[in-house]
């Protein structure tokens, strides 16, 4: 899986990384290398299933759709 990422000079040092297409998916490091790590463990566990994830109602329908 390719995502873009944006990684910028933190004010108070270092860098923060945002993914734009996972919202609220962001890190940092006092480097750039850190800061790379980070957000590829915190893009893992944003896309790691959850147990609830699998819950669904009797009457759920599952439909695919393309956007």
């Amino acid at each position: 899986m390719i995502l873009k990422i944006i990684l910028e000079p933190s004010d108070e040092g270092g860098y923060t990384v945002v993914v734009p297409a996972l919202p609220g998916c962001i890190s940092e490091g006092n480097t750039k290398e850190e800061a790379l790590k980070n957000i590829r463990e915190a893009i893992e566990l944003y896309l790691e299933p959850v147990e609830d994830d699998a819950t669904f109602s009797v009457n759920a329908e599952q439909v695919e759709i393309t956007v």
